[in-house]
């Protein structure tokens, strides 16, 4: 009986360890913090697109007779206010004026209207700009190629129109001995100090490639007459010009006409546009043109660059804004398919003198010296 005791002692000993060794000791558990239920999450809309607020502001152009598409200084100084509009979102307008008595009666209904910025292009405004700009002291205005007064509430930007004309002087004449030619012509519109400025480029960019070259001279009058533009134009030709540069506005494109009619017949002579780049204008037969070349007058730069110093609150009230080679405010195009290489690079080394002072341009033709 002892005996069994034993045994049954040693065999509960045996089964204790067995368990042990089966069973793995748990760690303690310690209690965890109650969770918080989380909001339920909402979609997010997606970023919207930043909204660019138009500004409140408005610039107005009036016309001098030649009209808003004289394809000239008109054209050129609306189509800087256009891309004004276009980069800023700001509104734009114009008024045309039929005859010189409707400068005054304009500038006066945009000032009326108080539009931001009141843009008259050209000298022909001097009387009326100086006036109104007198009776709206409070309006903002912009005259290009005229220096009115000194009023605070008016810009006055001008050109360098002898430095771009002498440019085209010197690629008429490279052109012209080029096709073994000794006349060019010039064509003005109205016979005074600003036009006759360019008559003193040209004919001094003539001069400097071949001194001995004939440069014929005519004006016609008037900016807005295109058959008598033809009329000169057709003369000139007629007594060997090869090349006619004008400075005529709307009474040029008689000029353009006149190159287009005689290169469609086969005729080797060419225009030089005026203002803004007229190749387009002197497109015939295909994609040909007879221009061929233009004295860029940047009178969209200086609306634009005006008009953008107006809008940031920096209207520059009684100043004198010179637009000249140095600041590309005048030269001709960056492309000129109608000039050689060689010719646009002699235009660019004389251009680099002009900036330089080496060359001094003259203001005043030989004619009146």
């Amino acid at each position: 009986m002892k005996k069994f005791l034993v045994m049954l002692l040693v065999l509960s000993l045996v089964m204790t360890a067995f368990v042990g060794c089966a069973k793995k000791e748990e760690p303690v558990k310690t209690e965890e913090p109650a969770k918080t239920e989380e909001p339920a999450k909402t979609e997010e809309p997606a970023a919207a697109e930043p909204v660019v607020e138009t500004p409140d502001f408005t610039v107005g152009l009036v016309t001098d007779v030649g009209g808003i598409d004289d394809k000239s200084f008109n054209q050129g100084t609306w189509e800087g206010i256009v891309r004004f509009a276009e980069d800023t979102g700001v509104k734009t307008k114009y008024l045309q004026s039929a005859s010189d008595a409707d400068y005054n009666p304009n500038l006066a209904t945009f000032s009326d209207e108080e539009l931001d910025l009141i843009v008259a292009p050209g000298f022909l405004f001097a009387d009326a700009m100086s006036e109104v700009a007198g009776n709206f002291p409070d309006q903002k205005y912009l005259i290009i190629d005229s220096v009115v007064g000194d009023r605070p509430n008016l810009v006055s930007a001008v050109f360098a129109e002898n430095e771009g004309s002498f440019l085209t002087g010197v690629a008429a004449a490279l052109k012209a001995d080029e096709a073994g030619k000794d006349t060019v012509g010039f064509i003005g519109g109205m016979d005074f100090d600003l036009i006759q400025k360019f008559e003193a480029g040209f004919e001094a960019g003539v001069a400097a490639v071949n001194p001995d070259m004939k440069v014929l001279i005519e004006y016609a009058g008037s900016f807005s007459d295109t058959q008598i533009g033809q009329t000169l134009a057709a003369k000139m030709f007629d007594q060997g010009a090869y090349i006619i540069y004008h400075a005529a506005g709307g009474t040029g494109n008689g000029l353009i006409k006149e190159a287009k009619d005689r290169r469609t017949n086969g005729e080797d002579v060419w225009a030089i546009g005026v203002d803004r780049d007229q190749y387009a204008d002197g497109i015939y037969d295909g994609d040909n043109s007879a221009v061929l070349t233009s004295m860029m007058k940047r009178v969209d730069v200086a609306a634009y660059d005006v008009a953008a110093k107006t809008l940031a609150g920096e209207f520059p009230g009684g100043e004198v804004l010179v637009y000249s080679l140095a600041n590309d405010g005048v030269g001709i195009p960056a492309e000129n398919p109608n000039l050689s290489d060689e010719i646009v690079n002699t235009v660019n080394e004389y251009k680099t003198k002009v900036i330089s002072g080496e060359i001094e341009v003259p203001v005043l033709p030989n004619r009146l010296k």
